[in-house]
């Protein structure tokens, strides 16, 4: 994995009314309609409209005038009603874009693709390659704006049909769903009615007859009264037939009569054959949307204008969407409005980064040509920068985007099959894609995808099923290279997708070995067989010596039981290669999953490979993620939507086989990095009980150094919030915590017994957290290590609250907090308030003698504090003396440790507060620690010429070597 709006494709259907008051359970786009809106809504201008590429801004709103037609009162409020339907429910947003904020509406955010006019020659030739190359624009053929699809030919002639026509992905919806808003808002003056038909819509009614009048009565019946009027419309009427490809359409007279009455009942088809014949309403303007391969349903003759829509070929409007979608405000929201906004300085931090990767032509401005990628790329950015909402995973993500870019679409109409084009492409690019990650390749040369393609292809009408998918979705999945060392190959047009659709090959069962292909015929058969001989045999052998035979065809009953188990050893080796690919450990560096993406996408530096390593080493550590997410109920449930639909009992087999290799690997103890991921396998699967089986037993969790972004958080809290079992340890040191973060893990926290929280740059403000975490009843934890932290007195004061309620704590270390002389002093007074504590370090915070001896004072007489940490701190030799005098006159008190010597002799704890300096060499400030080590040497100095005892003495002077070693290295004299 290398790298990681248009509105994505979808269809219309029935169902206007009902999908009104349940939107969020139907279809994710609501484009469908069947009933009009009854709603009157003040219609008005929404938003501040942005407009960009063929916009009519500063065309007039519709008055209440409407030209020569509709000058009746009831006809324009007729048609004003109309587009007030239309307005609103055009505007309707899907689940999958409110995750962008509350603000965010998709006409304020429109960036229109390019449109290239093409020529009926250009489009009968002959691909001669995969078809995957973009397309450039003809030379004297400028790109076409909407307000222009009409204008008049070159040569003059006025243009009444115009044939848009995009792969999948190049936002064909879009443009219709944006061309009935400006018409719903007065920005398309030279129409006065705008009707938009679905063309999935019309060929569900199949052939049963009606009239273009019912059709439109039934669908709009605000139009009821004014359909009479349609006729002297003329060319001021334009009807939108979106998606032409779902209609089979036969142009001969011997399969479509002529008609030109509204009124007269034909078959959908019929009427829709007729009205681009110009025999039914002659003079209307007619838009029609289809997918490459459909064009040559329309006779050219028929058609006025064909215009390629022909995504972001410009690097511009990549880069323009990127800023409209990404700058959206109140885009950073989580579960009950607990997470926090990303700051304007971040999300224009985001945008710069990614433009800057734009600039650089890299592939993923290859894969940005499509606006359906440009989408899925603002979509997992907000996943890995936002707070995530709850149950969103990167998996539902691209189950998503296929949804929206493929829900309901067939292959081919006319091919009798009906196949689902998502699970065409399933078996043919999910093949290539498993093949490239079992031979971790990310490159596929020409013949290794016509391989994947042709496989198995024997018939006619298989072959015109790849025609078909080459044409309009090939380009979908496959990009050119644009990396100089490979040009000429082909790479997935988002890495990531590779992975994804390794995952759902194997988890619809599609890799099948030539074994499991005919054992599995073969078994079934001689499991049938077999019954019917054994009984036949066994009532002949009553007669015949044939005792034996019925013995060995029941032999022959144990076939499919064997088949079975080989098909388990199967998915058990598909498991396997599973998880090692998860806990594969690079050599030489290694982030986690979702930093790798993010790196991707923004362009940053990613994963890097060790010098000794192959060249053409791929990681492929989405694809166990992709897999464990692709087994959970709600993508199943989506999939089945696709025409991919995985059977319960496949996926709870499957299940069982990861489980059970996990059960086995997962107990061995992984760097943090590759932790965090085995974590994110689990959010990903979103099966907690499956998850509380295979993670019972882990019993640390050290993260350390994984930088904890809000979804990460969210990660760790939703796989080991709910856990019964203590964690004996949590280590997040250096993992850039902050407030939000630790509310976040507050239910992990309240499983751990140790709490490491040092070099996170927490604040005062993450004290309220902490003081609320030591409150609660169900906290268990004995140790917090917040060391290296700038809390500060009004910090300590947030602390001190809850350690006087707290009654398991025993161990706490505030070392290099900033506590100063004002901490130290609070913690003294409030230090009796708390009885179980056992040890305080509160060494390296700036405090002088009086603050010190007062803690010690309170230590001295607190009824189970054993041991207090008070070096580094700014003490004075008479302060450090009364310290020790303190310490030496306490009796069953605890004992202070301010030095490396007590007395003449070591101190026993003087490894610790080396070892203290050493760990914290980077995080602190070296001139100070010079200073210190230099006090402590002379007080080594010190003792060592005040004691004759030879064994002191030697002891002494070893010590002096390894604080004059720890000088050196910052970079003293040493002596």
């Amino acid at each position: 994995m290398r790298w990681g709006r248009h509105l994505p494709r979808t269809s219309w259907g029935s169902g206007l009314g009902a999908a009104l008051q349940s939107a969020d359970e139907r279809i994710p786009f609501l484009i469908h309609w069947s009933w009009p809106l009854k709603g009157k809504l003040p219609l008005g201008l929404p938003r501040a409209f942005i407009r960009h590429r063929g916009s009519s801004a500063g065309s007039r709103p519709p008055s209440r005038s409407h030209g020569q037609l509709f000058q009746g009162i009831s006809a324009c409020e007729a048609v004003q009603r109309h587009r007030q339907n239309l307005a609103e429910w055009f505007s309707r947003l899907p689940r999958e874009e409110r995750q962008f904020g509350p603000t965010f509406a998709l006409d304020t955010v429109h960036v229109d693709p390019v449109i290239r006019e093409s020529t009926p020659d250009e489009l009968l030739r002959p691909p001669t390659q995969l078809a995957l190359e973009h397309q450039h624009p003809v030379a004297g053929l400028p790109p076409l704006a909407l307000s222009q699809l009409f204008d008049p030919d070159a040569c003059g002639r006025r243009v009444q049909t115009v044939v848009l026509y995009g792969t999948v992905g190049t936002g064909k919806s879009t443009l219709v769903r944006k061309m009935v808003l400006d018409w719903c808002y007065g920005r398309l003056p030279a129409f006065e009615l705008l009707i938009p038909f679905s063309c999935e819509d019309l060929s569900s009614l199949g052939s049963a007859p009606a009239s273009l009048c019912q059709l439109v009565a039934q669908r709009y019946t605000s139009l009821k009264e004014s359909l009479p009027l349609m006729a002297a419309a003329g060319s001021r009427l334009l009807f939108v037939l979106h998606g032409l490809e779902r209609l089979n359409l036969d142009f001969r007279l011997a399969g479509t009569g002529l008609c030109s009455d509204p009124e007269e009942p034909e078959a959908p088809a019929a009427i829709v054959v007729n009205l681009l014949r110009k025999y039914m309403l002659p003079e209307a303007s007619i838009l029609v949307t289809t997918r490459p391969s459909a064009i040559g349903r329309i006779p050219s003759k028929y058609v006025g204008r064909y215009g390629e829509i022909c995504g972001f070929s410009d690097t511009n409007l990549q880069k323009l969407y990127f800023q409209l979608r990404l700058n959206q405000p109140d885009c950073g929201y989580g579960a009950g409005g607990a997470g926090v906004s990303a700051t304007p300085a971040q999300r224009d931090s985001l945008v710069q980064m990614l433009s800057r990767n734009l600039e650089g032509h890299h592939q993923i401005t290859a894969a940005c040509f499509l606006p359906s990628y440009c989408w899925l790329v603002c979509a997992t950015l907000h996943f890995l920068h936002a707070p995530t909402p709850p149950g969103q995973t990167l998996t539902s993500i691209y189950t998503s985007f296929l949804r929206l870019n493929f829900s309901g679409e067939m292959l081919d109409s006319t091919d009798p099959s009906k196949l689902s084009l998502m699970a065409y492409a399933a078996r043919t690019m999910g093949k290539l894609a498993y093949e490239g990650v079992a031979s971790r390749k990310t490159y596929f040369s020409e013949e290794d995808v016509r391989g994947c393609l042709e496989a198995g292809l024997k018939t006619e009408e298989e072959f015109q099923l790849l025609h078909v998918f080459r044409r309009d979705a090939l380009r979908f999945f496959l990009a050119p290279c644009v990396e100089q060392d490979h040009r000429g190959t082909f790479v997935f047009t988002v890495p990531a997708m590779q992975e994804y659709l390794a995952a759902l090959y194997i988890v619809l069962g599609l890799r099948k070995t030539t074994l499991q292909r005919v054992g599995k015929e073969v078994a079934e058969l001689v499991g049938r067989v077999g019954e019917d001989v054994s009984l036949v045999l066994g009532i002949v052998a009553k007669l015949l010596p044939l005792r034996a035979l019925p013995l060995l065809f029941n032999l022959l009953k144990v076939v499919p039981r064997v088949f079975g188990r080989i098909v388990g050893k199967s998915r058990e080796a598909v498991a396997q290669a599973m998880v090692l690919e998860m806990f594969r450990e690079e050599d030489y560096y290694n982030d986690d999953v979702l930093d790798q993406m993010g790196a991707s996408i923004l362009g940053v530096e990613g994963p890097r490979r060790h010098p000794d390593e192959p060249p053409d080493d791929e990681v492929f550590e989405l694809f166990p993620m992709f897999m464990g997410g692709l087994l959970s109920a709600h993508n199943r449930a989506v999939l089945a939507q696709l025409g991919c639909p995985i059977k319960t009992l496949d996926a709870l087999e499957n299940a069982q086989a990861i489980k059970k290799k996990l059960g086995k690997l997962g107990r061995q103890v992984l760097p943090p990095s590759e932790l965090l991921d085995h974590l994110f396998f689990h959010y990903e699967f979103q099966n907690q009980r499956f998850s509380a089986e295979v993670l019972s037993s882990l019993h640390q969790l050290n993260l350390a150094g994984v930088r904890m972004t809000p979804l990460k958080c969210a990660v760790v809290a939703a796989v080991l919030g709910s856990g019964g079992r203590a964690l004996d340890e949590v280590n997040l040191a250096s993992c850039q915590l902050d407030p939000a973060g630790l509310h976040t893990l507050m239910p992990v926290f309240l499983r751990a017994r140790k709490l490491g929280l040092q070099l996170n740059s927490l604040g005062p403000e993450a004290c309220g957290v902490l003081r609320d975490l030591l409150l609660h009843d169900q906290c268990q934890m004995t140790t917090l290590r917040l060391s290296n932290n700038p809390l500060t007195a009004a910090g300590v004061a947030l602390l001190v609250e809850g350690l006087a309620g707290n009654s398991s704590l025993t161990h706490l270390s505030l070392l290099h907090t900033g506590l100063g002389d004002e901490g130290l002093q609070l913690l003294a007074a409030q230090l009796d308030r708390n009885r179980q504590l056992q040890e305080l370090n509160v060494a390296y915070n700036g405090a002088g003698d009086t603050a010190a001896l007062a803690l010690a004072q309170a230590a001295r007489d607190h009824p189970s504090l054993e041991l207090l940490h008070l070096y580094f701190n700014e003490l004075s030799s008479e302060g450090r003396q009364a310290l020790r005098d303190l310490g030496g006159t306490a009796k069953g008190g605890a004992r202070v440790v301010v030095s490396l010597t007590e007395g003449t002799a070591v101190s026993e704890y003087w490894s610790v507060i080396l070892s203290e300096v050493q760990r914290n060499l980077n995080s602190w400030d070296w001139g100070r620690v010079r200073c210190h080590l230099d006090l402590l040497l002379r007080d080594l100095e010190d003792s060592r010429g005040a004691t004759l005892n030879p064994w002191r003495k030697a002891q002494l002077l070893r010590v002096e070597g390894e604080v004059r070693a720890l000088l050196e290295q910052l970079g003293g004299p040493g002596s």
